[in-house]
């Protein structure tokens, strides 16, 4: 008993929903989403994204729950306790978010930079062609933002599970969904002429965000979709990171599991579809379609761009996004952080406060490393899945392509095929709960699961060329 109340727990089911869903909510829905949208036919890839929710997300979700409230454990410890040949998933589980916490908070600070710039008023900087890449490159500031940015994610896992963790998401997680909804009905009001006297609207981005697009659609490009909404739920729902698994094991045994993943999905899913409502409509209106493009690019140079277009509305409508993806990176980060110290308390039986502290010190030296990735360490490689990476690149390569695909298809093999599925289905169905899904969960964790992740691994390490 003493063990549990040293690693606390949240209140009831609503505080571990609103945790979790804080979790899932991150920086992956607000910038990946939208241009995984525009990139692969709009509402094609929405549509396999919501099917892929419903099967491949929520047996992930609802496996690494089970584990982690069966064992009352964090990943490094909870493996081994399900299978003693298997802890090794538990170490793999770990590193997923020792490798993601020090360049997360480094964008993060990119993220406080720039609400920083609306704030005082100076969004039209950040417009201002080549200030992100300037701005990134420099030896001081890039280091300082990181650090203030760590500092805000440490204190809350410093409070604790239940003071810390539970109290920040149910404060932030619905100030966060009103902001991105009314942000979102704006951007479809918008109207804009360009200098070719080019017209375009808000309600014509929306539809480029959600029609589908068949055109030139093959089954390779499917194929492409498919594997693209998969790896997005990866950003999405937290899962193969060891979050779920910590988050799981501080659920009290009466909370509703089934319910409580139905529930995650929801929020998780209407933030990312409300983020591209948010995004997609306003980049098309003052941009067109060449204004969309990948990861950070999205953020920190096509929109402040779109900001100043608005012109006054712009710098509040500026504000509110950074506000936004703020609350979303600092709920995700929490999250990565506590299953890393989380996973010390379990193994070498340590306080909250030395493991975070031990968890701190090194994140901080990481993330410096990070930062400086960009100017005195600058060099570039070429990664197995072609693309010219940095340092952050290559933490977020070996973390979010190769690690986290490997740790879900080790899960599904666990628990599909080593010690059963009923393992997860009687931990669900505990107090005589029904599980609706139980022969969807028993086919998607025996097949289909650890074959659409074993062909999600080959491709990210070059093996399989799309």
């Amino acid at each position: 008993m003493e063990k549990k109340t040293t690693r606390g727990s949240f209140s009831g089911q609503f505080g571990f929903i609103m945790a979790a869903a804080a979790s899932a909510v991150g920086l992956g829905n607000i910038w990946r989403f939208p241009y995984l949208a525009a990139k692969d036919g709009g509402g094609i890839f929405i549509l396999v994204y919501l099917i892929l929710a419903l099967t491949f997300g929520f047996t992930l979700l609802t496996t690494e729950i089970a584990i982690g409230r069966n064992t009352q454990q964090s990943p490094l410890t909870a493996y081994k306790t399900v299978h003693p040949k298997w802890g090794i998933i538990g170490i793999l589980a770990c590193l997923v978010p020792t490798i993601i916490l020090p360049y997360y908070c480094s964008i993060g600070g990119w993220v406080l930079k720039y609400l920083s710039l609306y704030t005082v008023g100076s969004g039209a900087d950040a417009a201002v062609d080549g200030y992100f890449s300037q701005y990134i490159s420099g030896n001081t500031e890039p280091i300082i933002w990181m650090l203030i940015y760590f500092a805000i994610t440490a204190v809350i896992v410093f409070c604790g599970v239940e003071k810390g963790i539970e109290k920040f998401s149910k404060i932030l997680m619905p100030i966060l969904i009103v902001m991105v909804i009314g942000i979102s009905i704006y951007s479809i009001t918008l109207t804009h002429t360009d200098e070719n006297n080019v017209t375009r609207t808000g309600l014509e981005g929306l539809k480029v965000y959600l029609v589908p697009d068949f055109t030139d659609m093959t089954l390779k490009k499917l194929f492409v979709v498919v594997m693209d909404a998969m790896g997005q739920l990866f950003f999405s729902i937290s899962v193969a990171m060891g979050i779920m698994v910590t988050y799981g094991s501080y659920a009290k045994k009466e909370t509703n599991l089934m319910q409580s993943v139905n529930r995650i999905e929801i929020f998780d899913t209407l933030v990312a579809f409300m983020a591209g409502m948010m995004i997609v409509p306003a980049v098309f209106t003052f941009s067109g379609r060449d204004g969309m493009a990948a990861g950070p690019g999205l953020v920190f140079v096509s929109l402040p761009k779109v900001f100043t277009a608005m012109g006054t509305a712009g710098k509040v409508i500026g504000l509110l996004f950074f506000l936004v993806l703020a609350f979303a990176a600092v709920t995700s980060s929490v999250s990565v952080m506590e299953a890393i110290v989380s996973s010390l308390m379990d193994k070498f039986h340590l306080s909250r406060k030395k493991s975070a502290l031990l968890v701190s010190a090194y994140t901080m030296i990481a993330a410096v490393i990070v930062c400086m990735g960009y100017n005195i360490l600058y060099f570039e490689v070429t990664l197995p899945n072609g693309s010219v990476a940095q340092i952050l690149d290559i933490f977020d390569y070996i973390s979010n392509y190769i690690m986290m695909p490997l740790v879900a298809f080790l899960t599904s093999v666990l628990i599909g095929w080593v010690v059963k599925p009923k393992f997860v289905i009687d931990e669900v169905t505990q107090g005589k709960l029904k599980f609706s899904r139980k022969t969807l969960y028993i086919v998607m964790i025996k097949f289909i699961v650890p074959i659409l992740l074993l062909i999600l691994l080959l491709q990210s390490i070059g093996i399989i060329k799309l």
